[in-house]
């Protein structure tokens, strides 16, 4: 089954289990009822920041709509045995699929962090918005160059360069100039 699908489908799932409507979730998610009703049906692709907002709403864990089974010690991903991979369109207007993420712990349940190994894919058009929600980032820079815009200020990633951060602040991360990349991120939210 495509991941994608499996994240809207669960959304859904939760919501319902919960007895909430979909007003009430974008109401509580600060998102438009047509975003919800787009996300659960997946005909848009979010990026991260409204998934967080979701599960803010909905009191989970960001990994609770990526989670496969539940894993008892430690989990182990070897290289390029990435688990399923979750397409976004990283706050691009464009919504094009440009950040392949490849969940490095999805079988582990009520993790605090979710890191990925992110492929970033070239794009033409450089139009972003600045995303914003509660959390911790951390990023590595595998291959390639990234932007980071952070508030005000934008800074220049190479490989073996990193940068943590706080994600209320606005901010965005893409290829320089439109360029491929590849990192690992680690991002932390609070439930």
């Amino acid at each position: 089954m495509d991941s994608n699908k499996i994240v809207g489908e669960r959304i859904k799932s939760l919501r319902e289990s919960k007895s909430m409507s979909i007003e009430e979730l974008a109401q509580k998610a600060e998102l438009s009822v047509e975003q919800i009703k787009r996300i659960e049906e997946d005909i848009d692709l979010p990026s991260l920041s409204p998934l967080i907002k979701i599960s803010h709403a909905l009191e989970v864990r960001l990994g609770t709509f990526f989670d496969d089974q539940s894993v008892v010690g430690p989990v182990i991903c070897h290289q390029n045995q990435y688990e399923d991979t979750v397409m976004f369109s990283n706050n691009s207007t464009s919504s094009r699929k440009n950040m392949e993420y490849h969940s490095l712990s999805r079988s582990k349940t009520d993790r605090h962090m979710e890191p990925f190994i992110i492929d970033v894919n070239p794009i033409e058009k450089e139009d972003f918005v600045l995303s914003t929600h509660e959390g911790e980032e951390f990023i590595y820079i595998l291959n390639g160059t990234m932007e980071l815009v952070y508030g005000k200020n934008k800074y220049l990633l190479n490989p073996g360069d990193s940068v943590y951060y706080d994600s209320i602040i606005p901010h965005h991360i893409h290829g320089y100039q439109g360029q491929k990349a590849k990192i690992l991120a680690v991002i932390y939210t609070p439930v």
